[in-house]
């Protein structure tokens, strides 16, 4: 046989078991740590491992290790992205069993302490109204498609504009932070987003893997704020638009400014002028850059 027919008959016998499927139908919704997996459908750990380890085989599922921890979730690329899609959308959206599983593990997360809102999820103030309304103007002028965020803490701006991306990775050092932003995520509805552990000096990723790279509050105060630019940009694909955003408070924003233009110039990125949000007593500076070899070829 082919090897696509093999592929798909591995992965109609991988489903062929009532608790594979509510495996691979909360993987779907979220990234999920084996005890989370164990709870949320009362069985045992080994015998939950070796359902994992069966979706794995089948390509299904994917694991990834986040700090002490290892989390599964279906992989959203590669080369079969698309075969696996059509297949798993043939799950049922009203099967009332997926809707307990995803309720109970929202559930458990809240009991932890995981599900607490962020400050600025009950922050209604004009100025982080303003600050979403420009992030997501720049969404209508060009499509995100895959969006990284470098410094996502819990997830404010995944949150925001994950449904306007294809696929939405956020990454931080902080734990605390990546376990906020999972709980918020589920709650949200965003099942493209995924959490990702990595420091801005060396990213886990390929180069040119992402369309959009938003630099998330990290370069003030930073020791290297060029090198973790010219990070952003090896991960950035040819025409992507990286976009850099810091608060104003801590710095004055017109040497802010000028810190953008030197920051883009050393790694080669054209920066289109930076806006300040509100334009009166600012508190954030928001910047949009482009490589300059992709801006020359496309004039």
């Amino acid at each position: 046989m082919k090897p696509s027919t093999d592929t798909l008959l591995r992965r109609f016998k991988a489903l062929a078991d009532p608790v594979r499927v509510r495996l691979v139908t909360l993987c779907m919704a979220t990234e999920c740590s084996v005890s989370e997996l164990t709870e949320v459908t009362g069985q045992s750990q080994p015998r939950v491992s070796q359902h994992l380890k069966q979706l794995c085989a089948a390509s299904l599922l994917e694991r990834f290790r986040d700090g002490h921890f290892v989390y599964y979730r279906v992989p959203t690329i590669g080369e079969d992205a698309v075969s696996r899609r059509r297949l798993l959308a043939l799950l049922p959206d009203d099967e009332p069993q997926f809707g307990r599983d995803i309720e109970k593990l929202s559930d458990l997360r809240a009991a932890s302490g995981s599900a607490r809102p962020s400050v600025d999820d009950n922050d209604g103030a004009l100025e982080h109204r303003l600050l979403h309304k420009a992030l997501v103007e720049l969404t209508v002028a060009a499509p995100l498609g895959d969006l990284l965020d470098i410094g996502c803490g819990q997830g404010r701006i995944l949150k925001l504009l994950a449904s306007r991306a294809h696929r939405v990775v956020g990454v931080d050092i902080d734990s605390d932070a990546r376990r906020l932003a999972r709980a918020g995520l589920l709650l949200a509805g965003s099942p493209n987003c995924t959490l990702r552990q990595g420091d801005m000096f060396s990213l886990p990723f390929a180069d040119a893997e992402f369309d959009t790279v938003i630099l998330d509050g990290i370069l003030v105060g930073s020791s290297r704020p060029a090198a973790a630019v010219e990070e952003a940009a090896r991960v950035l694909k040819a025409g992507g638009r990286m976009l850099l955003l810091d608060s104003a408070r801590d710095a004055d924003i017109e040497t802010l400014k000028m810190d953008y233009a030197a920051w883009a110039a050393t790694t080669g990125l054209r920066l289109a002028p930076p806006r300040s949000i509100p334009d009166i007593n600012p508190i954030w500076l928001l910047a949009v850059a482009t490589c300059s070899d992709s801006d020359t070829a496309a004039a």
